[in-house]
Order: structure tokens, then sequence, then C-alpha cells
């Protein structure tokens, strides 16, 4: 199945197979590629989400279950950016207000060191 998948949104993804500390099974993720690249490309890049830190850091964006669709409050790891061919995308489970776009991109510019 493919999807038409938009940045903000978050899909149940199977990351298997994964190898070493890559985020491993089915679990949630938000896409954080650019829309025209979703439009066309077989492939978009992800961040996957947590639900248990073991911290808090300037790359990790909180998100609360209501605000998200998750079932419990979580972070984006942006830490754990790949990216995934969209058959890996098993279902749509929630979207980023608009409004927070800001704090993604934010914790995106602090993982990669673009400040």
């Amino acid at each position: 199945m493919s999807f038409d998948c938009k940045r903000g949104e978050i899909y149940l993804v199977n990351f298997d197979p994964a190898r070493g500390s890559e985020q491993a099974g089915e679990r949630p993720a938000m896409i954080i590629q650019n829309d025209t690249g979703n439009l066309y490309s077989p492939t978009t890049i992800v961040a996957a989400c947590s639900t248990a830190p073991n911290k808090s850091y300037p790359f990790m964006f909180a998100i609360t279950a209501k605000e998200s669709g998750l079932e419990k409050d979580s972070f984006v790891n942006l830490a754990q950016i790949v990216t995934i061919d969209k058959s890996r995308l098993i279902k749509k489970i929630g979207l980023l207000p608009a409004s927070k776009i800001i704090h993604l991109n934010n914790a995106i510019i602090n993982s990669l060191g673009l400040y």
C-alpha cells in the first residue's frame, strides 16, 4: 500500500529488519520530509517516536497524546532520523498541529547541528 504522506503526520512504521542500535519493530514515527519530496519520491524521511526517553535532550521533541493522536505522551527522537521506503508505512495514526512545526524544526536543527 502506498500512502500520500505529509510532513508532520505520524504513522505506524515497520522498522524491521534493524541492526545494532537502530529502531526496530513496529512503532510510531513522524514524517519530517518536505511535502514535495513526499509527493514525488517512493521514500520518505521519518523520526521515530518513543514514550520513555532516558533524558530530555534538545533533539527530542515532546508531543502529547491529545495533540498527536498517539495513545501516550511521547517524544520524537530526532537522533533517529531515517529514510524509509513508503512500503514500511503501515497506517496513519496522527498529525502534529501546525502550531508545533516550529518546535519540530528546532529539534531537527539541534540534531543536525545546523545552527
